[in-house]
């Protein structure tokens, strides 16, 4: 693959991961966020819905497969990257230009306000259209509550 072409796909998978993220952390906060019960249980029985309705195709390039919980403190989204192969991803570059992205939609999304207020970690997981793993990606409260 060349170098601009790299750069295109890049931009292409950070601005659909970017959009799809923000809009689908924005319903599921919004649905079960704003209510005052167990938070653990909100965050499961907001993967629960999630993962009714994937897989999500997020653009081209990008698909959410699923969501977890691993406590009150921590949602997991599961991604594909479709068009991919794991030897073709530096993971310590896609981590390089992903997280400050993906670090600042958490932080600046309107939409993400009770994440933040919960101090909940955003965990990004990434695969190969093979299904094999590449990286991890956390976000956490200390990343968001940052300047």
């Amino acid at each position: 693959m060349k170098t601009g072409e790299q750069t295109t796909t890049k931009q292409k998978v950070i601005k659909g991961i970017t959009f799809g993220v923000s809009f689908i952390v924005a319903y599921f906060a919004v649905q079960y966020l704003f209510f005052d019960a167990n938070l653990e249980d909100k965050l499961k029985d907001a993967a629960q819905e999630l993962n009714e309705i994937s897989p999500q195709q997020i653009d081209q390039d990008t698909r959410l497969d699923s969501a977890s919980t691993v406590s009150d403190k921590i949602f997991k989204y599961h991604y594909t990257l479709l068009n991919l192969e794991k030897s073709e991803i530096n993971s310590e570059e896609f981590n390089n230009y992903m997280k400050p992205n993906l670090t600042k939609s958490v932080k600046t999304s309107s939409d993400l306000k009770e994440f933040r207020k919960h101090k909940i970690t955003m965990s990004y997981n990434y695969f190969d259209k093979n299904g094999e793993f590449i990286t991890n990606i956390d976000v956490t409260p200390a990343m968001y509550e940052g300047e």
